[in-house]
């Protein structure tokens, strides 16, 4: 099976969370199989749940709404949720594309949005 590539990411300490959710589902909507897709660097735990990482309480929300989003996809069976350490208590949370269901049922970004 062949990945697609990705880069080594800073070793800023600061989170980085530039992918909205409705970004996230975009893309597992029209990614193809194996492609990569980088959803936040940071650490995820703490990042979205403590003020430890200096998020503001927007973006904290934001970043719960990300992982949420990609907890489903995954459950749903349209990626794979993969962390690469970057550093010392830094982590770059990866998705990865899985092929598309042959059932012809379409994942709607409603689908994917949408709590369980």
């Amino acid at each position: 099976m062949t990945m697609g590539r990705f880069t080594h990411h800073s070793r800023n300490p600061q989170p980085d969370i530039s992918l909205s959710e409705i970004s996230f589902c975009a893309w597992v909507a029209q990614a193809a199989a194996n492609e990569v897709l980088v959803y936040h660097r940071g650490f995820l735990a703490v990042d979205k749940d403590t003020p430890l990482a200096g998020l503001s309480p927007q973006e904290q929300r934001a970043l719960r709404c990300l992982a949420d989003a990609a907890f489903r996809a995954a459950e749903q069976g349209l990626i794979h949720l993969v962390q690469e350490r970057l550093a010392r208590d830094r982590f770059a949370y990866l998705a990865i594309a899985r092929p598309k269901p042959a059932s012809g049922r379409a994942t709607t970004h409603v689908q994917l949005l949408s709590p369980a």
